[in-house]
């Protein structure tokens, strides 16, 4: 069974750096790309990052650029967002994601086929 599991969420400051891992199980983690959404209350879901298993190949959404590094733990199959200089605009839900069928690109979430629960991020001034 396909399963996701994301864990590292919690509560910080501004400025402070955390680390988001997304354990991946029942499929083939090497054939996927992986990724990371984040949806704030009120707020449509988002892509934040990705990264394709095959090339390492990495893309980022515009807000996270230079700040945000998504990498992979292979030993582990769990997929990796390190979080730096967070600030309030970074709170939300983070959603790991994986889709065999993508080839490169963040997309839209509607352009991913399977998601984890998600874990709580929440950045106070």
């Amino acid at each position: 069974q396909m399963r996701l599991a994301e864990s590292g969420g919690g509560s910080v400051q501004s400025g402070d750096s955390l680390r988001l891992s997304c354990e991946a199980s029942g499929f083939t983690f090497k054939s996927n790309a992986m990724g990371w959404f984040r949806q704030a209350p009120g707020k449509a879901r988002e892509g934040v990052a990705s990264i394709y298993a095959g090339t390492h190949k990495t893309y980022y959404s515009d807000s996270v650029k230079g700040r945000f590094t998504i990498s992979l733990d292979e030993d582990k199959e769990a997929v990796v967002l390190t979080m730096n200089s967070v600030d309030v605009e970074d709170t939300g839900m983070y959603f790991c994601a994986a889709e065999a069928q993508r080839a490169y690109g963040l997309g839209t979430p509607e352009t991913w086929n399977f998601w984890g629960q998600g874990t709580q991020v929440t950045v106070s001034s």
